[in-house]
C-alpha cells in the first residue's frame, strides 16, 4: 500500500471494528471471582462494579465519534479529530494496562469485604479483558496511521454542505465559451 489514499478504507474498517470491540468489551467485568462465588448478599453490587472499568468504556465511545467525524469533516478539523481520536486511544491503552495492574486487587478486596473473612480469595481476568486490549491496541494502530495519512486521504464534496455555504458562482470571465453556449442553450443569461 504505497499510496496512503488507498488506505482509508482498511485503515477505517480497523479503527471502527477495534473501537466496537473495545466498546462493548469495556462494558463487562475484567477480572471475576474464580470461585464463581454466589454474591447475592451484594446488594450495590460492589463485587461487580470493582471488576470494571467504566473510564475504558468512555474513551471506546470517544474513538467512535472521533472516527464519525473523520468521515464527514475536511481540512484542518479533519486533522485535529484525528490526532483527538490517538489520544483517546493512548488513553484507552494506559486504561487497559492500568486495569491489569490493579483491578484483580481491587475486585479480591471487594470479595473479601463482602464476605466478611480474611481468607485469600482467588480471581480470574475475563476474555473480556483481552477483548478491550485487542480493542485497544487495533485503535492505537488505527489512530496513529490516521493521524499520518488523513490530508492524504479522500473528503466528502462539496455537495454533501450545508446550503448557504458553497462558493460563489463563476463569473461569465471564467466561464469558458462551451459553458456560455450551453448556459445560452437551456435558457439561462449566462451574463447574469
Amino acid at each position: 500500500m504505497s499510496e496512503p489514499r488507498r488506505t482509508f478504507g482498511p485503515v477505517l474498517l480497523l479503527g471502527l471494528g477495534s473501537g466496537i470491540l473495545a466498546a462493548v468489551a469495556s462494558s463487562r467485568a475484567w477480572v471475576v471471582d474464580a470461585a464463581g462465588g454466589n454474591h447475592s448478599t451484594d446488594p450495590l453490587g460492589l463485587v461487580a462494579d470493582a471488576g470494571e472499568m467504566p473510564l475504558a468504556a468512555a474513551l471506546s465511545l470517544v474513538l467512535l465519534a472521533c472516527w464519525g467525524v473523520l468521515l464527514v469533516t475536511r481540512r484542518t478539523v479533519r486533522r485535529v479529530v484525528a490526532v483527538l481520536g490517538l489520544l483517546a486511544a493512548a488513553g484507552l491503552t494506559a486504561t487497559v494496562v492500568v486495569g491489569w495492574i490493579s483491578l484483580p486487587d481491587a475486585v479480591a478486596d471487594a470479595i473479601t469485604e463482602q464476605a466478611g473473612s480474611g481468607d485469600a480469595v482467588a480471581v480470574e481476568t475475563t476474555a473480556w479483558f483481552w477483548a478491550a486490549a485487542v480493542g485497544a491496541l487495533g485503535s492505537l494502530v488505527a489512530t496513529a496511521l490516521a493521524a499520518r495519512w488523513v490530508p492524504r486521504w479522500p473528503e466528502m464534496g462539496s455537495r454533501y454542505d450545508a446550503p448557504g455555504t458553497a462558493d460563489e458562482p463563476a463569473k461569465p470571465e471564467d466561464a469558458s465559451s462551451l459553458d456560455l453556449w450551453k448556459a445560452m442553450d437551456e435558457g439561462r443569461d449566462p451574463t447574469a
